[in-house]
């Protein structure tokens, strides 16, 4: 069973390497996926104002799930935004990302400015704001070469904002699927956002059972014990309680500074992941790691159990996020992202 699946999923625990490249060459043949997008898409997003050819890339940001991420500039008002360009194949279905984000408009999510004309036929350009602190995963990383760990303060707003995020998104029955630290994107103002919606879903209406999801896409790592085997849970899983057990995992890696449910320096293999996940114990913080808030917020994101999982609404109430200083937390991670866009 695993090993049918697990040429379907993202094992990697990185996001892609930054490296400047060219930006493909855009053909100005009729696309069928972004015809269907337009006819979707509120008029705020598709906005005559903006045209592909406008934009000035500038270095690549990031490559994956089947897209690339450029740093551009307007041509005319020097401001600069976020591309990212899905090759969808002519699939219109593969182009879920910016029919998602068409429908979302929140602090916390990252923004869609418009869906661009112009591209490559089967190909979706998206022009996103910039958010200019980058992932959270860079920044873990930046922080683990000097072995500096998240500050508890910092770890509380990131916590709060993308639980903001994530409580608007299920309000409107958007579940992300793939919360990590390299989806969870911060500026230099101390904001977070939910980025990256490739795999994100709109659920159904329909009764008892509309939170149940049976993707399997995603990365492997953040999946949670439901989602790695969900034939055990009758071949279906609570969709909302997914996101809780991503973002669990994220906030203790960013603690950690590593990843937390692996020893050290341990290959994320499948097996390894399998047996971690659906098997193994949560690392057990010591009163010297993290406080009794921290742990129990922890906890409460990490029960392998799913209808014993915390909820978002429970989790924004938690003394972890509802305690904290919102002025010091905030000061806290600008110092974070500051610090880490200034590291050689």
């Amino acid at each position: 069973m695993a090993l049918l699946r697990e040429k379907r999923l993202q094992l990697s625990l990185h996001v892609p390497t930054r490296a400047a490249e060219a930006l493909d060459a855009v053909h100005r043949r009729p696309n069928p996926v972004a015809a269907t997008l337009a006819a979707s898409t509120p008029a705020a997003a598709r906005s005559s104002q903006f045209r592909l050819a406008d934009f000035d890339k500038l270095t690549v940001l990031g490559r994956g799930n089947g897209g690339t991420v450029y740093k551009v500039r307007h041509r005319e008002t020097c401001e600069l935004y976020a591309l990212k360009v899905q090759h969808c194949n002519g699939d219109p279905t593969a182009a879920a990302e910016a029919e998602v984000l068409s429908r979302t408009a929140s602090p916390f999510i990252v923004r869609c400015h418009s869906v661009l004309p112009g591209a490559a036929s089967g190909d979706v350009a998206m022009l996103l704001e910039l958010v200019d602190g980058g992932s959270l995963d860079s920044i873990v990383k930046s922080r683990r070469a000097h072995a500096f760990p998240f500050p508890e303060e910092a770890l509380a707003e990131v916590a709060a904002q993308a639980l903001s995020g994530l409580a608007y998104l299920h309000a409107r029955r958007i579940v992300h699927l793939d919360i990590k630290p390299g989806n969870l994107l911060v500026s230099t103002g101390g904001e977070v956002k939910v980025a990256d919606f490739g795999i994100a879903k709109v659920l159904p209406r329909a009764g008892a059972d509309d939170a149940r999801c049976k993707s399997y896409a995603g990365t492997a790592a953040y999946m949670s014990p439901e989602r790695f085997d969900p034939e055990a849970h009758g071949g279906h899983y609570d969709a909302y309680a997914a996101d809780v057990w991503g973002l669990g995992v994220t906030v203790l890696e960013l603690l950690m500074g590593r990843y937390p449910l692996l020893p050290a320096g341990q290959r994320p293999s499948w097996p390894a992941l399998m047996c971690a996940i659906c098997f193994g114990e949560t690392p057990v913080l010591s009163d010297g790691e993290a406080s009794a808030e921290l742990r129990g917020f922890v906890a409460a994101c990490l029960r392998k159990d799913h209808t014993k999982r915390a909820s978002v609404a429970e989790l924004l109430a938690h003394p972890f996020v509802a305690g904290r200083d919102v002025a010091t937390s905030k000061c806290a991670l600008r110092k974070l992202v500051t610090e880490a866009s200034t590291s050689p």
